[in-house]
């Protein structure tokens, strides 16, 4: 049984990976101390975090399964609110999950996404437009291009007028900031669903061709989404659907551009832009921490013991570098190792949805970016790049690049 003082948790995230080596150091299930002083589990090795995705034993209803919560102990300024009073899939169980995740799967089934191909490929073209207006300059290539590719793909999607946009996604945003204060946090909350609700209500006065239009049609005709799950929806997708691609992204430019033999293996043609994607996945994992799940009884995981009501977060960034899978360079991004075996988008009922979204906008902004710029060069060290001030996410806050002084023309397909 772990005994040790719990790790205590940097919410500025200021080395993921060191806080996950330290923590998987102390076995594959460990103790850790949240912001808030909220003790929890942290399952960091990837075996034990692949069982814990599919353990149904795990539920994300805290309003079920978190004690504290049902006993009204939680207060609205727990700095980590905004993770368990959403209503939507990361917070269902059981039959809720099932009912939504089978009303929203419909949106990102293969033939849908394959739809969805020239949409991204005119979308990356018109910011790599932009960026070449700029050659020689130094650019902030998150803020510029991993940050807005996603957010557009995914607000096309749902029908988000251009205006509208930087407001809807905001609050998800701050969400993950965990270094925003249990004020602000709480505040936030608010917010966003406020904000959100309005943008619902617009949407049911003047539905258009779009998802958010499909969801509202599904719950007024069948009544399958209340209006909380309703908004609670919209808040999970179009914050999954920008910030995880937005680091897949971002955390792929920067492996490559400070391992030129990486890049270089893959401009021969030795390594495919599918297997950078899928290393950045494992050895970057785009979310890193996750909050949460709730054991529903005592739960046997890693040699200790869960009790009922614990909440517990996925590692993802431990999992992905557990040397018990990758061995001794699991350290290291390696797109040409063999295994690249990784739970970046989950595992088994709680598996990423957007899943194959999210690899097609890697996949095509990889691609066309280095075509584009095949002279991208950084314009800081490697050690001068901070972190993205969280600990639930894996990125940068800026990914400052130089691009080719005489970039060559790109068509969109």
């Amino acid at each position: 049984m772990e005994d040790r003082a719990p790790v205590v948790i940097d919410r500025r995230g200021r080395d993921i990976h060191a806080e996950a080596a330290r923590i998987r150091a102390r076995g594959p299930v460990t103790r850790i101390e949240l912001p808030g002083g909220l003790a929890a589990w942290s399952v960091a090795g990837y075996e034990e975090a692949r069982s814990a995705l599919a353990d149904p034993r795990f539920s994300k209803d805290p309003r079920k399964h978190w004690p504290p919560l049902a006993d009204g102990e939680v207060a609205e300024d727990f700095p980590l609110i905004g993770w368990v009073l959403m209503d939507n899939l990361t917070t269902a169980h059981g039959d809720d999950h099932h009912r939504l995740r089978k009303l929203i799967v419909k949106a990102f089934t293969p033939r849908r996404v394959e739809a969805m191909r020239a949409g991204i490929e005119t979308a990356t073209a018109e910011l790599l437009d932009g960026l070449a207006a700029a050659p020689g300059e130094v650019i902030d290539l998150k803020e510029r291009f991993a940050h807005p590719l996603p957010a557009r793909v995914i607000c096309d999607l749902f029908g988000v007028a251009p205006g509208d946009r930087a407001r809807l996604l905001r609050g998800g945003e701050v969400n993950v900031d965990t270094t925003v204060d249990a004020a602000d946090a709480a505040a936030n909350v608010e917010q966003w669903h406020r904000e959100m609700q309005e943008f619902v209500d617009s949407k049911r006065r003047a539905p258009g061709d779009d998802l958010t239009s499909d969801l509202i049609a599904a719950r007024d005709d069948a009544a399958r989404l209340s209006d909380s799950e309703l908004v609670g929806t919209l808040h999970l997708l179009l914050a999954t659907g920008t910030e995880p691609v937005m680091n897949l992204i971002a955390n792929a430019v920067r492996a490559l551009l400070t391992d030129p033999e990486q890049l270089r293996l893959v401009r021969q043609g030795r390594v495919a832009w599918d297997d950078v994607i899928e290393e950045t996945l494992r050895a970057e994992a785009p979310v890193a921490h996750l909050p949460f799940r709730f054991a529903t009884e005592d739960i046997e995981l890693g040699g200790v013991t869960i009790a009922r009501g614990d909440p517990v977060l996925v590692n993802f960034a431990a999992a992905g570098r557990d040397r018990a899978v990758h061995g001794a360079s699991a350290d290291a991004f390696d797109a040409t190792r063999e295994d690249r075996t990784h739970l970046s988008f989950g595992h088994g009922i709680h598996r990423c949805i957007g899943m194959p979204l999210a690899r097609m906008e890697a996949r095509i902004a990889l691609s066309a970016l280095f075509e584009r710029f095949p002279d991208l060069t950084p314009a800081i060290a490697p050690e001068e790049i901070e972190p993205q001030v969280t600990f639930i996410m894996n990125g940068v806050r800026r990914l400052p690049v130089r691009l080719t002084a005489t970039p060559a023309p790109v068509t969109s397909r």
